[in-house]
């Protein structure tokens, strides 16, 4: 079986930073692109940032020159760098990873997702 398990979330002040982490175990063949996700109250769920395996990456407008996602793939391992963090930015943030894994004598692309990490930005 494949699990996400998240890490960093916390409480910071406005203009603080945090480093999220999300690493993938299981049987797993190759994770392709990964990324952060994050619902705030009464928002629906939205991208933050993502990353393909080979490191392109894409942003959110809202998370543009302050944030910064990086993987390390011998660790299966997706980071989220949080700069000049916002109260706006108060979410509970979701890993997602987008993985091929083998089924009976094929395989296919599956999304797995985090249990979620709480972000409290304080003004």
């Amino acid at each position: 079986q494949v699990q996400l398990v998240e890490s960093g979330g916390g409480l910071v002040q406005a203009g603080g930073s945090l480093r999220l982490s999300c690493a993938a175990s299981g049987i797993i063949f190759r994770v392709n692109a990964m990324g952060w996700y994050r619902q705030a109250p009464g928002k629906e769920r939205e991208l933050v940032a993502s990353i393909t395996s080979g490191g392109s990456t894409n942003y959110a407008d809202s998370a543009k020159g302050r944030f910064t996602i990086s993987r390390d793939n011998a660790k299966n391992t997706v980071y989220l760098q949080m700069n000049s963090l916002k109260p706006e930015d108060t979410a509970v943030y979701y890993c997602n990873a987008k993985i091929v894994r083998y089924y009976g004598s094929g395989s296919g692309e599956y999304d797995y997702w985090g249990q979620g990490t709480q972000v409290t930005v304080s003004s």
